[in-house]
């Protein structure tokens, strides 16, 4: 009779009322009720009069739910991602990890160019117009590039997946750094009527087909998905900027390179 009281009693300990647990999590009722509505954040358990009841475990993967959120993926995205069966805990948090460190990278240039922008406004000196440029380009580098993955078959998805886990932020912003420097080369060898066929334009198109590689990872599933995505520039959505001009294109094509 103990033992059944004393387990009882544990169990009891363990569940909470939605408002307890929201209070607990710092998040609504209203919240939890529409997480249990589209499957994201079942309940642990009902009582006999049907009412919610959580435990502090549902805490693990509410803090999924609401730092996936925070990064930018919609509510369906994130449920699909954790009703994996592959899903591994460490491996989330790891990722997760990863990205808030690279967002927080990038809020640190926007809010270094800002202040530098203010503090001439504050001066009266004429402001740098370079500064709000580099202003609108890092805050545009958060801008949700999830309406590209209609391109890539769910094979190719999963393997950029499995890359973005892999490849640190340090390499992805160096990749960064090098197609913008790349695009602009090409931009001046455009203006200054270079041949495709010149040996300047062909270290130019090779440069270019090795940041695609690094991209793709020499694979086929996702460099046709690539490929896809730039041969429909013209349903690109109008709040994304192309990353090059028809002419850059046309030169890198005609020098033997791909876009």
């Amino acid at each position: 009779m103990l033992l059944v009281e004393k387990m009882m009693k544990t169990t009891s300990e363990l569940l909470y009322r939605p408002n307890e647990f929201a209070a607990l999590a710092g998040v609504t009722v209203r919240t939890l009720h529409h997480y249990d509505r589209i499957g994201l954040l079942r309940p642990s358990g009902y009582t006999s009069a049907g009412y919610r009841q959580y435990r502090k475990s549902d805490l693990v993967r509410l803090q999924q739910i609401v730092t996936l959120k925070f990064i930018g993926l919609s509510l369906k995205q994130i449920r699909d991602l954790l009703d994996r069966k592959s899903f591994d805990l460490a491996t989330a948090l790891s990722q997760q990890q990863e990205i808030l460190v690279d967002k927080r990278r990038h809020l640190d240039r926007a809010i270094k160019a800002i202040e530098k922008a203010r503090q001439l406004k504050v001066s009266s000196e004429e402001p740098d117009w370079e500064d709000f440029r580099k202003i609108i380009e890092v805050i545009n580098m958060q801008n949700n590039m999830d309406w590209t993955q209609k391109y890539y078959s769910e094979e190719a998805r999963q393997k950029l997946e499995e890359r973005r886990q892999t490849v640190s932020p340090h390499v992805v912003e160096q990749g960064q750094h090098d197609w913008a420097s790349l695009i602009r080369e090409v931009e001046e060898a455009v203006a200054a009527g270079t041949d495709p066929a010149s040996e300047k334009a062909q270290a130019l198109a090779a440069r270019w087909s090795e940041l695609i590689k690094a991209f793709t990872g020499g694979d086929a599933e996702i460099q046709a998905g690539l490929n896809k995505l730039y041969k429909d520039q013209a349903n690109w959505p109008t709040t994304f900027p192309k990353p090059y001009s028809d002419e850059v294109g046309a030169f890198i094509c005609a020098a033997g390179g791909k876009k």
